[in-house]
């Protein structure tokens, strides 16, 4: 199964463009956030991620809604996790 998960971006990186540093429930990583770019992003602000690129920019309770939902999930949500954990966008 995969999730969307929502992470906040910590800081937009200007080498390698279109990169951010986003955390995702205490997991950070860079995600490219380019087909997002368009619409203004910034640090603190919540993005919807899915393998590794930014879909769309929400709002925070957004954010906090879909957490806890995904985190009722149990093993899949777990299993997203440590996927976002081991992989590595440079």
């Amino acid at each position: 199964m995969c999730l969307g998960i929502p992470g906040q971006i910590i800081e937009l990186l200007e080498d390698p463009p279109d990169l951010a540093k986003v955390d995702v429930a205490g997991v950070k990583r860079n995600v490219n956030v380019g087909l997002v770019a368009p619409d203004g992003l910034q640090a603190g602000d919540w993005v919807l991620i899915h393998v590794g690129f930014a879909m769309s920019k929400i709002d925070e309770q957004e954010a906090v809604t879909s957490l806890e939902f995904l985190e009722g999930l149990g093993q899949a949500y777990t299993d997203e996790l440590a996927a976002l954990a081991e992989s590595s966008i440079e």
